[in-house]
């Protein structure tokens, strides 16, 4: 159970020309933009209702209307994306979970692992890459240097994982939110949130634009 858990959300402020960049085109980028304020929306919607001893929103820029209350936040330090998840594993004194705003079909169910029987959990992506890593017993060296954002991070993040002898526990393989295809796959996944809401309110302008 996640109750004597930290959870942690990372996360970039949902403005234009600065989140979800692959969804330009067919996307505009204020669509873009809102497009991510709806995923990350649905994601601390789904951290609020796992229980935790602490939620905390790991933030690229400043907090805005769609924060939910009890989360604490603080900024991402200065580096790569590999220094900036050590760096948010570093403030965790017990478990830890991770996740990121791309994956707004996640749930309550998906998030409310036990790290007592497991020294590590890993939750893979269709992308190669990985939506969540949750740690018993936070160490930051585990994610310092893994390749981020290619075809393999995945791989090598859990290989890393096993070399350091952990014990882990796979999560269900998710696909996160980069391209048209996958924000429309995903809304498929969970029809009733807020980011389903919003793809069907920017998709036929989009499609006018596409057919011009």
């Amino acid at each position: 159970m996640t109750a004597d858990t930290t959870l942690l959300v990372i996360a970039k402020e949902p403005r234009p020309g600065r989140v979800k960049t692959r969804l330009t085109p067919p996307f505009t980028p204020v669509e873009a933009a809102a497009l991510a304020e709806a995923a990350l929306a649905d994601t601390l919607a789904a951290v609020a209702a796992t229980p935790a001893r602490r939620r905390v929103l790991v933030l690229d820029g400043d907090p805005g209307p769609w924060l939910p209350t009890g989360f604490d936040v603080v900024p991402q330090c200065a580096g790569g994306l590999d220094e900036r998840l050590a760096e948010a594993f570093g403030g965790c004194a017990g478990p830890a979970l991770l996740i990121g705003m791309d994956t707004p079909q996640v749930t309550p169910d998906l998030l409310d692992v036990d790290l007592r029987d497991h020294d590590a959990c890993f939750g893979p992506a269709e992308d190669g890459g990985f939506w969540a890593l949750g740690l018993a017993r936070p160490e930051p060296a585990l994610l310092r240097g893994v390749p981020m954002s290619t075809p393999v991070t995945g791989a090598v993040q859990r290989e890393r994982l096993l070399a350091a002898g952990l014990r882990v526990r796979d999560l269900p393989r998710l696909r996160d939110v980069d391209t048209a295809a996958d924000a429309r796959a995903v809304a498929a996944l969970a029809p009733h949130g807020r980011f389903a809401a919003r793809l069907a309110a920017c998709a036929p302008a989009a499609k006018r634009r596409a057919v011009r």
